[in-house]
């Protein structure tokens, strides 16, 4: 078994977030959950049990709140050896004439500002222990989707990781990207069983955190079969 290490998940509720949580836990690992939805991420530091995860609510978008987060963190478990930036979102009108500028400004903030407030907060604790950055992008942020601003925010994602990867190299620290295509997740009204699972991507993270050392995996591209 591969060395444990303490992650921070945001977004950690549900969907992705929540499988990761529960594949780290199982493989040895230790979790710091956080989200919103503070009901769901108790459900889930009880099942995971409470030697083995802390979850902290917060708005991720709320960079004092996300401050705590790490804290608190820190303090149960005495160090920080990877994050997992998985926090985001989509709009429900898509296009650029048509699209709801409000519903832009509500998803620039936790595709874009939550990233970025993630890295800032985090990094200082992960050069300690030449530690891990991880952040969800997306399929839609390595190829143009007609007038998607979701997919926008999700190319500043991708860019940002690649940048962020030679950043963090200065100190022999890691950068992996996860760019998949449709999740089935809560993320969409219906579900999509022919698209893959939040197990494809917790299952790509794990992979990356377990890599040895000196393998930098920058990026892992996933996209249904079919």
């Amino acid at each position: 078994m591969a060395k444990e290490k303490i992650v921070l998940i945001t977004g950690a509720s549900s969907g992705i977030g929540e499988a990761t949580a529960k594949t780290l836990v199982n493989n040895g690992h230790k979790v710091i959950l956080t989200a919103r939805r503070e009901e769901q991420l108790n459900q889930l530091v009880a099942e995971l049990g409470s030697d083995n995860a802390l979850s902290v609510a917060a708005d991720a978008t709320d960079f004092t709140a996300l401050e705590n987060v790490v804290t608190k963190g820190i303090e149960k478990f005495g160090r920080l050896d990877v994050a997992f930036a998985n926090a985001g979102m989509g709009v429900s009108t898509a296009g650029t004439e048509k699209g709801d500028p409000d519903e832009w400004s509500t998803m620039i903030d936790i595709n874009i500002k939550a990233l970025l407030w993630t890295a800032k907060l985090t990094l200082p604790h992960l050069r300690q222990n030449k530690g891990h950055f991880i952040l969800t992008s997306s399929a839609a942020g390595r190829k143009p989707i007609g007038g998607s601003i979701y997919g926008a925010t999700k190319w500043f994602a991708y860019g940002f990781g690649q940048n962020l990867a030679e950043e963090m190299s200065e100190w022999n620290g890691r950068c992996t990207t996860i760019a998949p295509g449709m999740v089935n997740t809560p993320f969409f009204d219906d579900a999509k069983p022919d698209k893959l699972d939040p197990q494809d991507v917790a299952d790509a993270v794990l992979f990356a955190i377990e890599a040895n050392q000196r393998n930098s995996v920058r990026e892992i591209y996933l996209m249904p079969t079919n």
